[in-house]
């Protein structure tokens, strides 16, 4: 089945008008457990209860509510929220250009493919421009009741954005409680290290890494299905010997 389209509107270079649907680029694969009652195997259920009478609220019943103090709240409806995002709910403005590779991976959030929604030629000028100058497109977008930083790139054969963390949401190298340094590395560990660096190096093909620890439990649940006796292994930490240049020259 073809992936569908969970966003539609128009990116915006200069006077240039592209278009665009908005896909998913990424799709999650982790193991999901349910809440069950050890009791009785029975799947927990939650529901949606009003503190003040004590019962079950159907779901057209819940509204959004912003709380300025305690247990008081502001009311807002969908068109009131669509409203505050302005022209940004349906228009991407690109405001800037920036060097792909200046872009540090800590700021990416989610990645998104962008395809062409009507004008084929605006979409081709756009991703060529991007491709051969090898930069990404800045600007902004609200989407699911937030506003997002966006980059926009070439991938492929198509258009790629990223979600962008804002500089405040990134935890600072500074605030970290981290041992105050010590002895500098010697020369000697230092191209040890680089050579244990590139002994090591390949070119990145994603096709090559699997999800190990999905797999494993995947096939401890068919096992335990099958009333196999599962042994327990306790998980340890390899040894933190003190010998750096011992435990290099082993690496290598």
């Amino acid at each position: 089945m073809a992936p569908r389209s969970i966003w539609n509107g128009t990116i915006t270079f200069g006077l240039v008008n592209v278009p665009v649907k908005l896909y998913s680029a990424t799709e999650s694969k982790t193991v999901h457990f349910h809440e069950v009652h050890v009791r009785d195997g029975a799947k927990i259920e939650h529901r949606r209860i009003c503190p003040k009478e004590d019962k079950e609220v159907p779901y057209e019943e819940v509204v959004k509510g912003f709380e300025i103090k305690q247990d008081t709240y502001v009311i807002l409806d969908d068109d009131e929220i669509k409203a505050a995002a302005g022209n940004r709910g349906k228009v991407i403005e690109i405001t800037e250009f920036v060097d792909v590779d200046e872009i540090d991976p800590v700021f990416y959030e989610k990645a998104y493919f962008v395809g062409s929604r009507d004008e084929e030629d605006a979409y081709r000028l756009l991703r060529e421009a991007l491709r051969k100058s090898g930069r990404a497109g800045i600007g902004r977008f609200t989407f699911h009741d937030r506003e997002y930083l966006v980059a926009i790139r070439a991938f492929e054969d198509a258009l790629a954005l990223h979600t962008l963390r804002f500089q405040d949401e990134v935890v600072g190298a500074d605030d970290l409680d981290l041992p105050k340094p010590g002895k500098a590395p010697s020369k000697a560990e230092i191209d040890m290290a680089g050579k244990l660096v590139q002994s090591s190096e390949k070119p990145f093909k994603p096709a090559d890494y699997s999800d190990e620890y999905r797999e494993a439990v995947l096939d401890l649940v068919k096992r335990k299905a099958k009333g196999e006796e599962i042994d327990l292994v306790e998980q340890e930490e390899p040894e933190h010997g003190d010998d750096l240049m011992a435990a290099l020259k082993a690496s290598l």
